[in-house]
């Protein structure tokens, strides 16, 4: 059995959402402060094991936000490009280092996913898949930084720590400096 949680239950709490902000609806729905600080108490105890994004985008008709009806609203957060610096904010502020958030969003994942001999790490014979990190760098969360289709988020405006300044995947750089360089393509990958 594998526990997983993800950035919008570390970031966000109940108290804190406004009344029709259904950007924030997600299942199971956001909890209270005490219930984020228990969720990082997990990862810290290794209670949870991974972080996943969850990355749920719609069309944003689908969240209702002229309505604000979270009854009516899709539920999901899509939180993919903001992901690392949003948990790099988070963690670092809680004592947590860049190796617990590899941990989380690299290793345990491709252990779960049954490719931890290929996948995860930086070691020789594993896929070359880096992320060029500037954990200092401070940003505003915005719309030209979504680099998905529908560019809405309820982290819009958040000050965020921890920039993404280039991506490689098996080796290939595929983002740098805000700009796609290159089509990332999948790659099966068997257990």
């Amino acid at each position: 059995m594998t526990v997983e949680t993800c950035p919008h239950y570390l970031h966000f709490c109940a108290e804190e959402i406004g009344d029709g902000a259904t950007l924030c609806k997600c299942a199971p729905p956001i909890r209270s402060r005490e219930n984020r600080e228990r969720l990082w108490q997990g990862l810290k105890d290794g209670i949870i094991d991974l972080v996943a994004t969850d990355h749920s985008p719609c069309p944003p008709a689908m969240k209702r936000l002229e309505e604000r009806n979270f009854k009516t609203a899709w539920g999901g957060i899509a939180s993919l490009s903001l992901a690392l610096p949003l948990m790099w904010t988070e963690a670092s502020s809680r004592g947590f280092s860049l190796i617990d958030i590899a941990r989380w969003m690299a290793d345990a994942p491709a252990r779960l996913a049954g490719c931890r001999g290929r996948k995860g790490r930086i070691a020789a014979g594993y896929d070359a898949d880096l992320v060029i990190f500037e954990p200092e760098e401070e940003f505003v969360a915005s719309a030209d930084r979504l680099y998905y289709r529908y560019p809405v988020s309820p982290y819009m405006g958040e000050k965020l720590r921890g920039v993404v300044k280039a991506t490689y995947l098996r080796g290939l750089r595929v983002f740098c400096d805000g700009h796609f360089t290159a089509e990332a393509r999948g790659l099966e990958v068997r257990r």
